[in-house]
């Protein structure tokens, strides 16, 4: 009898708590969105770089309006291969100029780098050529809180300003309502509970 008593308790317990998260569910989901971001407003810098991994140029845009409000003269534009023959700095700088940007503002850096922590590495000569001390880098929402931990990282001795670019798909408070900002969300924290563990 008692066996079956706490049984019982434990089913009403367990329920309990379901329908507690059913009901607070916005308010979990959100504060799991939001850790994944850590974003500030411009400052200026001596050089902007745009993270790879954004096929709709958000990235880019975000930073060439950067430039254009003055806050750094040159945005280095991070280019992994991979797409068809092609680095991804290939169709970032022509999708800019399409929409009215300078050519001249964007320095493509090509590299064949496959993570964020590659991709610091690739860049750290170019921004050591340049003199760089302090950066903006931009990149999009979710990924600002793992890519600034990579960034401080594997740029010693340089001041890094993370500045976030949105994502139609993705929003810290709202991600859970379409199939795309589902897939955005569970990917970005599997590479950041990867990222703590050394993986």
């Amino acid at each position: 009898m008692a066996r079956r008593h706490f049984s019982s308790v434990t089913l009403g317990i367990l329920a309990a708590v379901i329908v507690l998260l059913v009901l607070t569910h916005s308010v979990w989901l959100g504060w799991m969105g939001a850790l994944l971001v850590e974003s500030e407003r411009p400052s200026h810098a001596d050089v902007i770089v745009v993270l790879a991994g954004d096929p709709y140029g958000h990235r880019i845009l975000r930073a060439a309006e950067l430039v254009k409000q003055g806050y750094a003269p040159k945005v280095l534009v991070s280019g992994p291969a991979g797409l068809y023959d092609l680095h991804e700095c290939d169709l970032a700088i022509p999708f800019a100029v399409r929409r009215g940007y300078p050519e001249a503002w964007f320095v493509p850096v090509p590299h064949d780098a496959h993570s964020t922590e590659e991709e610091a590495r690739a860049l750290l000569p170019v921004l050591a050529k340049l003199h760089a001390h302090t950066v903006i880098a931009v990149t999009s929402d979710y990924h600002t809180r793992r890519a600034l931990r990579a960034l401080h990282a594997g740029w010693p001795g340089i001041e890094v300003h993370m500045v976030s670019a949105g994502d139609e798909f993705f929003s810290p408070y709202g991600w859970w309502h379409n199939r795309e900002g589902r897939k955005t969300f569970l990917l970005e924290w599997t590479k950041t509970l990867a990222s703590f563990v050394g993986l």
